[in-house]
């Protein structure tokens, strides 16, 4: 017993006269040891250890000259036997203290010796060893759950100690290997956290931690990997109409994605401009007709699936052109003369889609106006006008027709007059 003291002493010199002590403490250059002064009874320390503090106890020292305690301290992984002093309990009749910021899982030596405000003090108690407890287990269970819309849904077993006071879910993907804090949840029996705002078709990862009351952390949990839904894919086969009057059809096959909610219709003048959405249709609608009331228009088109959460495909397919079916070519005027005593107009169709013919015909009345009469049925590539005056020009153009009334443009006038009878 002798020689554990002189031991513990001879370190507490050591320590003093090589400067490793703390500052706030008032110690002095070497210990000043009075033998007179009652001593801590070394049978009478208790301790209770936690994770990242020990609490002690010890039985009062009697002495009156006795103002305080001197409390020694070392970790035995790091400063092996090599004990400083780390506080000074200022009050004779004081007989706890916590030692805190403590590492989890560590042994410690301990020594108290009764102190006097001069800075004498007692020979110290027999060295004390204590060990911190462990780090909190993790919780036992986890589980991230895939395939949502642009969320993860993180679920847990509440952590069995009641000293957790809230958990801190981290999350990181495969291609960052830094762990991100991304919220606390309050309350040690909460027990789901949804992740939301997240990119589609990602993986993510996630472990959580829970923290005591005292701000300590468990060990972190398992790593749990969950991936975000996929978009849906588009529509297949699109295809548009260049045939039809007035309109446009587009059809499409269904999309290979299996829970289609409705199919989004968009359309552009020209095949790199900016697509409009225009027309939304159930998912067992397959086809579209796109009324449009002019001829020969080009539109192209890109159709895009929903699924049931309203994630929807890319718009990043090639797009389709549809046109509306053109004005028919005009009619080629091969013979416009005076025949007798009737107009004759020859012509060719111009167009294999034209079904009849229009003509119309044009005459002065007066200096200053004009009268058109619209000639319609015309079947056959010959018209003859009996209907005109000597001495009056007349001028006709003509107009192709096809079987849903669109109509060429007209042909350039051409001008026959049947000449007045010369006076004898």
């Amino acid at each position: 017993m002798k020689r554990l003291i002189k031991i513990i002493l001879s370190a507490l010199l050591l320590l003093l006269v090589s400067g490793c002590t703390t500052a706030n403490l008032g110690e002095p250059e070497k210990p000043k040891i009075d033998t007179t002064l009652e001593a801590v009874d070394s049978e009478s320390i208790r301790s209770i250890p936690d994770i990242t503090s020990i609490a002690f106890e010890w039985k009062k020292v009697d002495d009156l000259k006795v103002d305080g305690y001197y409390i020694y301290r070392a970790n035995m992984g790091e400063e092996g036997h090599k004990l400083k002093r780390v506080k000074f309990v200022n009050n004779r009749y004081a007989t706890h203290y916590v030692d805190t910021k403590l590492e989890p899982s560590a042994r410690y030596i301990y020594a108290i010796s009764s102190a006097t405000k001069k800075d004498f003090e007692s020979r110290p108690t027999n060295a004390y060893t204590v060990q911190t407890l462990p780090v909190l287990e993790a919780v036992s269970y986890i589980q991230a759950i895939s395939n949502m819309p642009r969320q993860i849904k993180i679920l847990w077993r509440p952590h069995e100690s009641e000293r957790i006071q809230y958990y801190v879910i981290e999350r990181s993907t495969p291609t960052t290997a830094k762990w991100k804090e991304l919220t606390k949840i309050e309350g040690r029996l909460e027990v789901e956290y949804i992740d939301t705002k997240l990119e589609d078709n990602v993986v993510y990862m996630y472990r959580l931690k829970a923290i005591t009351f005292d701000k300590i952390e468990s060990q972190p949990s398992e790593i749990v990997r969950a991936q975000t839904k996929p978009l849906p894919f588009p529509a297949n086969h699109v295809k548009a109409t260049n045939d039809q009057p007035r309109k446009i059809i587009v059809t499409w096959e269904a999309s290979n994605t299996q829970d289609i909610n409705s199919y989004k219709l968009y359309s552009s003048n020209s095949a790199n401009g900016s697509f409009s959405h225009f027309k939304s249709v159930p998912s067992d609608a397959f086809s579209y007709e796109d009324i449009i009331n002019e001829d020969g228009i080009h539109k192209f088109y890109k159709i895009t699936a929903l699924d049931k959460d309203g994630l929807e495909s890319a718009l990043l397919m090639n797009s389709t052109m549809g046109i509306t079916l053109p004005k028919l070519n005009k009619p080629i005027i091969t013979l416009a003369q005076i025949q007798g005593e009737k107009a004759i107009l020859n012509w060719q169709a111009g167009d294999n889609r034209a079904q009849s013919f229009i003509v119309y015909k044009t005459v002065k009345e007066g200096f200053m106006n004009a009268k058109t009469t619209k000639i319609n049925g015309i079947n056959e590539l010959r018209y003859e006008d009996r209907d005109i005056v000597r001495g009056i020009e007349y001028k006709y153009t003509l107009q192709s027709l096809d079987e849903f009334g669109i109509t060429s443009e007209q042909t350039k006038e051409v001008s026959l007059t049947l000449p007045k009878l010369s006076e004898k």
